[in-house]
């Protein structure tokens, strides 16, 4: 059970003036319940490499399989596979197309062919897990709404398909600190209720800290590292920073202050555990001398 890219070679616009290579020889899987981030510069390669795991993309070379089944070969069961892959966009509100925001969120499992019983109780479900209020927005239309909102129901419309593995790309982008705050929030307690796979693109490298277990990091349309995001940041750091990206900062104060002698512990990803790192540093420090 998983999502299995083997040797995947993707070139756009190939036999024409413009071809670029986006991804190179990628090899990659993602288990079930795994909470995976993906960071890189822009042009990494990381748009183009999730797309493939839906069959959105089809390699120029090498294989992409969910559980076992190629996306390209037999199509119908690919179509199967696929249903198990859920994608939010980057500005998913631009996905927004229906009346209501009941049958925008409802558009997916009634595609799936379910009795509409079983989509309104997902429907209710998923504007729950979201944050929106059932009673006070399912028949007003998405488009009189905030885009807080708007992108609250895009992602909840995915939810409500229950994918196995569910691919975010960007999900904060554009919001301010406390819409960002309240999706990462979201989707975190989805993961944890749910137990599915999540795959996470952001730039936001505070953001990632908070919720994922595995880190992949892309550049020049290659894996560059792949590892927990504690083991990266702090033992890959100059790495990091040479491919374009952000250190947070919590890991570069703390190997500033290591730096200057200061004894304090590695891998504390968070301001409250890196707090605590610095005042033990200093009560040690006090003490020997």
């Amino acid at each position: 059970m998983s999502i299995k890219l083997e040797n995947v070679v993707y070139t756009y616009m190939q036999g024409t003036p413009y071809e670029r290579v986006a991804l190179q020889n990628i090899n990659l899987e993602i288990h079930p319940g795994e909470f995976i981030g993906i960071i890189g510069h822009t042009g990494s390669g990381k748009s183009t490499l999730i797309q493939h795991f839906n069959g959105l993309l089809k390699p120029t070379s090498g294989c992409v399989r969910i559980d076992d089944i190629d996306l390209h070969q037999n199509k119908k069961l690919a179509k199967q596979a696929k249903r198990k892959v859920g994608m939010v966009f980057q500005y998913p509100e631009h996905q927004l197309f229906e009346e209501t925001v009941f049958a925008d969120i409802a558009f997916g499992p009634r595609n799936l062919g379910l009795s509409e019983e079983e989509v309104d109780f997902r429907v209710r479900k998923a504007m729950q897990f979201v944050g929106l209020n059932y009673d006070t927005v399912a028949d007003r239309s998405p488009f009189q709404l905030s885009g807080g909102q708007m992108r609250r129901i895009a992602i909840a419309g995915v939810i409500a398909t229950e994918p196995e593995y569910l691919i975010l790309d960007e999900p904060s982008a554009g919001l301010d600190p406390r819409g960002r705050r309240e999706i990462f929030s979201q989707i975190k307690n989805l993961h944890a209720a749910a137990g599915n796979a999540v795959v996470l693109v952001t730039h936001n490298m505070e953001d990632v800290l908070q919720v994922a277990t595995r880190l992949i990091v892309m550049s020049e349309g290659r894996i560059l590292l792949d590892d927990k995001p504690e083991t990266l940041f702090w033992n890959y750091h100059e790495q990091l920073v040479s491919v374009g990206v952000d250190v947070p900062h919590i890991i570069s104060l703390l190997k500033k202050l290591r730096a200057a002698g200061l004894a304090v512990g590695e891998c504390q990803l968070t301001v409250e555990a890196a707090a605590t790192a610095i005042c033990e540093a200093l009560g040690g420090q006090s003490r020997a001398e």
